[in-house]
């Protein structure tokens, strides 16, 4: 009996076996983790150095002079920073608060759809943008929304205005249009996930929930809504941790800046990329980006436990 026990605490050397194949074929998997997740945080060490590039990158690396936490005092000190935190938390809550909702509405009134054609035509059309580069977009973003593009156009031909407005250097038309070009391109592939979890419920509930004379709101609140909601929650749960992350938005406020609007387009993200790539200063850069992550652990960890104690639904 003892010896059993000891066996089932150590490692099972005949399920492995059995499973050698599967390993195998796991294994590029696991050794790109490794490689390309794992080993890439070693760099996070000159966070706390004064990096020279110089010296070369392993020698840069192994020799360059410690600092401790003086580049984060910096960062703390550092006003373009705080210009740059706020704004990404800013378009984060505002995408999230538009774009979430907005996922799971498309994706419960492309479910109401009766046509089978028909919806996967919306569908399929819905999420094309979502592989459209934000090259493309941005440029159009400026060719109708120029002085001369087609908005004013049409605004001066309805005699709304008098003369163009300046939609592209006013930093207060810069959160609706990342947010809306934003929820063009994503709400499509976001509500993907919300359909096939409608997909996946017990087609007799609704048909218990018709019996009982409920309509097709009656259903979609009794019965759809109900069932979504542990998708809905642990999704909201990744979305609330990606508001330090913010990935994605990079290019769109990265090409979308310009003189006239820069204070108003500078997120984390493009801070970074100035600071470390554009001014070589690797450690500060470093030191920002392990700040956010940092703060992207404390979000999920809020979020699953305040999910935890106030629906029971929770990642882990």
């Amino acid at each position: 009996m003892e010896s059993s026990i000891n066996n089932n605490k150590g490692i099972n050397w005949k399920n492995i076996w059995a499973q050698r194949y599967i390993m195998i074929l796991v294994l590029p998997v696991v050794l790109w983790m490794i490689i390309f997740n794992y080993l890439p945080m070693l760099g996070l060490i000159i966070a706390f150095k004064e990096y020279d590039p110089f010296l070369g990158p392993l020698k840069g690396f192994l020799e360059s002079r410690w600092v401790g936490i003086d580049n984060f005092k910096e960062m703390f000190m550092d006003k373009y920073f705080w210009q740059a935190f706020w704004n990404t938390i800013y378009y984060s809550v505002l995408n999230l608060i538009v774009g979430f909702p907005f996922a799971i509405l498309f994706a419960i009134l492309l479910n109401e759809i009766q046509s089978m054609w028909y919806k996967r035509f919306v569908q399929t059309v819905s999420y094309l943008p979502y592989f459209i580069s934000w090259v493309f977009v941005i440029g159009y973003i400026y060719i109708i929304l120029a002085d001369n593009g087609i908005v004013n156009d049409i605004l001066l031909k309805l005699h709304i205005i008098d003369k163009p407005i300046p939609f592209l250097v006013t930093p207060d038309f810069v959160p609706p249009i990342v947010v809306l070009s934003n929820l063009w391109k994503s709400f499509g592939w976001n509500a993907i996930i919300f359909i096939a979890a409608i997909t996946n419920i017990d087609p007799t509930l609704f048909e218990a929930a018709i019996v009982d004379g409920a309509g097709r709101f009656a259903r979609i609140r009794y019965v759809t809504l109900p069932s979504i909601k542990p998708t809905i929650i642990i999704l909201l749960i990744f979305n609330i941790a990606g508001i330090m992350t913010n990935y994605g938005m990079f290019e769109q406020m990265y090409l979308l800046s310009n003189g006239a609007i820069q204070d108003a387009t500078e997120i984390i993200d493009t801070y970074t990329f100035k600071i470390g790539i554009v001014l070589s200063r690797f450690s500060y850069a470093t030191a920002v980006g392990l700040f956010r992550s940092v703060a992207a652990v404390v979000l999920l960890v809020c979020a699953n436990s305040i999910s935890k104690k106030l629906t029971g639904e929770s990642l882990y």
